[in-house]
């Protein structure tokens, strides 16, 4: 007998391991097709017969005890899955009925269909398109279709997590601090990028509501409370949104180096009335105020103090004098009429979430050399106005403000447009400031436990347009800087952001636009006097 027959022989005689498909406790599920498919490829590998190759063709070899690695069913079509074409940043609709119920992400070409049943969307594109693994939108599961079994395989952990990206105290401890830095992370393209410090597409004129959306996402209290949120309740839409987007601003782990926020920026369409669209330019500062207040609402916030983090983060108080400008009786009928001060004051104490300040009036007549320079006003002079000395007039009355109370973030808005019954005006006035050690204690009226006055700026949201007078929306452009780092030096960067472009910007650029919101950080341990301040002007 030849060696071969003898092999032949020992083959036949030996009982020879069958290979069994992996299924899940769902395999009940699985259709007839899968059963005939895995006979049917059992059935061919025992007619052929090959000695050390597997009818799977994955390149696995007969032991030398006569036993095969039994593959896995589930390891089948993952090698179709097409991680470029990968985008979670839509809303989870499906492409076909447009219902958000129970939606499934196709892993080979990107769309959403609705079930995986035999009478579903994703059924019917699985068999049709010949494309079997989907992703469940809100599980993170992973099927094959049309056979219907669970896949449970680690080399599909980094789609999850693009989907649903989940951090921890300790992955965000380092967020505020020159050791993020230093560890960039890689796209699928290896293209470095610094998470958190990403480019938000303009989908059509949202770049006025991006520039918000990544001031906010900067204040470390607010980020961490989303970024440790795992919101699966009766949460507001928007929260949930919001949440989802902060996690994937902040991801180490993108395919691309870049996120839409088209799904959020839906539901804050919706919420509106339309009001805040993707179709039209608006006012970010308007839209601060309306996205803080209903983020505070979602939070389960009251008008308590400290009820939620966006108070906690963002309120402070204010005291307001009032006193009425009086036109004196024994004013002639044909003397100009005089007026007098109410000796009377009236005081009111009210929270803010943001300081607005006034900017001095441009020059109204120019001649040729003075159109050629800029007005510039240091902040400190627009600050002025919450010294409780200043006082303002408006509708008969005197008003004096002072702040009674400061949070440990400080918006300023800077009112750059007017409206009068003709067209919007813009005050082309540049605002100098400090990056580093801005004292509020001149505009604070409070005991000395009150805590540090020493606040560091972190973000910085400026306003470009055509050279003029007149606010001209078609051209506006929005953009953003953002502190990177902290402690000043070689420890802290900044970046520009405007839509998908970042780059690194030098210190001494950022005074030089015409600044429209600020966000201030409260300084830690800060001494109160003045010496030995750490002021970076640059």
């Amino acid at each position: 007998m030849t060696s071969e027959a003898k092999h032949l022989s020992s083959v036949e005689g030996s009982p020879r391991p069958t290979k069994r498909a992996r299924l899940d406790d769902g395999a009940s599920a699985s259709t007839a097709e899968s059963e005939e498919r895995i006979n049917a490829s059992r059935t061919t590998a025992e007619e052929e017969g090959e000695e050390g190759e597997d009818e799977y063709g994955d390149g696995s070899t007969t032991s030398t005890r006569g036993q095969v690695e039994p593959p896995k069913a589930s390891d089948l079509y993952l090698d179709t899955i097409n991680r470029a074409v990968l985008d979670f940043d839509f809303e989870k609709v499906c492409s076909v009925s447009l219902s958000n119920i129970n939606i499934y992400g196709c892993l080979v070409c990107g769309k959403y269909f609705q079930g995986r049943g035999r009478n579903s969307y994703a059924f019917a594109h699985a068999i049709h398109d010949d494309h079997h693994v989907f992703i469940n939108l809100e599980t993170t599961k992973v099927y094959v279709l049309p056979d219907g079994y669970l896949v449970s395989d680690p080399s599909l952990e980094d789609i999850a997590f693009v989907l649903s990206p989940t951090f921890t105290p300790a992955s965000i401890a380092t967020l505020s601090t020159p050791v993020h830095l230093q560890k960039p992370s890689y796209d699928l393209a290896n293209k470095p990028y610094i998470p958190g410090y990403i480019g938000l597409n303009n989908i059509k004129r949202n770049d006025y509501m991006n520039v918000v959306i990544h001031s906010l996402l900067h204040v470390p209290p607010l980020r961490d409370h989303l970024l440790l949120s795992n919101y699966r309740g009766k949460e507001s839409e928007l929260l949930k949104r919001f949440a989802g987007l902060a996690k994937k601003v902040w991801n180490p782990r993108l395919f691309k180096s870049q996120v839409s926020p088209h799904e959020f920026l839906q539901e804050v369409n919706r919420i509106s009335a339309g009001k805040y669209s993707l179709e039209k330019q608006g006012d970010p500062v308007e839209f601060l105020g309306w996205l803080l207040n209903h983020l505070h609402k979602d939070m389960g916030g009251t008008k308590k103090k400290n009820s939620s983090v966006i108070f906690t983060t963002f309120q402070g108080e204010v005291r307001m004098e009032t006193q009425q400008v009086l036109v004196r009786p024994d004013t002639g009928t044909n003397e100009k009429p005089r007026f007098d001060i109410d000796r009377e004051i009236k005081s009111t104490v009210s929270p803010f979430l943001f300081l607005a300040v006034d900017l001095p009036p441009p020059p109204l007549f120019q001649d040729s050399v003075e159109k050629n320079i800029i007005p510039q006003v240091s902040i400190q002079s627009v600050l002025a106005k919450y010294d409780g000395q200043k006082t303002q007039e408006s509708a008969g009355h005197l008003r004096r403000f002072k702040c009674q109370r400061l949070p440990p973030y400080i918006i300023l808005h800077f009112k750059r447009f007017t409206k009068n019954q003709f067209v919007e005006e813009k005050n082309p006035t540049i605002v100098n400031f400090p990056l580093r050690g801005l004292d509020f204690k001149e505009y604070l009226d409070a005991p000395e436990s009150h805590p540090s006055t020493i606040y560091d700026l972190i973000a910085n949201v400026t306003h470009e347009s055509a050279v003029g007078t007149t606010h001209d929306k078609e051209s506006t452009v929005w953009k953003v800087h953002l502190r990177a780092g902290a402690g000043g030096g070689e420890n802290e960067k900044w970046f520009q952001i405007q839509d998908l472009i970042v780059e690194e910007i030098r210190k001494e650029m950022i005074v030089l636009g015409e600044t429209i919101l600020q966000i201030w950080e409260r300084r830690a341990d800060a001494p109160s006097t003045a010496h030995g301040l750490d002021v970076d002007r640059a």
